[in-house]
């Protein structure tokens, strides 16, 4: 007997168009996804064309690499807190920073410190 495969209800937003919306969101592209993953990036287009759920093996990475709760990723709503960072790009390169030596970070520490700074006496000027 074929397995049935598990569907969107058809009044919400399909599968595949999900998955794309929460890439964008996360900042990836196609291809930055597949290289995050390890998913190629015709695997990553197939699966945001289908109607169907992948694979939950394959789900269970994309959930990881989206850095979205499964239940978001199954369409359920979760209500969003404020103290997630919003932009994914942010997150995954401070995670790269994280592996760096101490003396490139303590460089990167000093050029952010540098553009919050000059952004704080932007602001300051402006509101004076």
């Amino acid at each position: 007997m074929p397995r049935s495969k598990a569907q969107v209800n058809p009044n919400e937003e399909p599968v595949g168009a999900q998955l794309a919306r929460l890439r964008q969101a996360a900042g990836f592209s196609q291809r930055d996804l597949a290289k995050e993953t390890g998913i190629s990036q015709r695997m990553i287009a197939y699966y945001e064309k289908q109607p169907q759920y992948p694979p939950l093996h394959v789900l269970t990475i994309l959930t990881k690499a989206l850095g979205v709760p499964p239940g978001e990723m199954l369409g359920l709503k979760i209500k969003k807190t404020d103290d997630k960072v919003k932009d994914m790009r942010i997150r995954r390169r401070l995670k790269q920073v994280e592996g760096l030596d101490e003396k490139e970070k303590r460089q990167i520490l000093q050029l952010l410190d540098t553009f919050i700074e000059n952004n704080r006496l932007k602001q300051k000027s402006i509101s004076a």
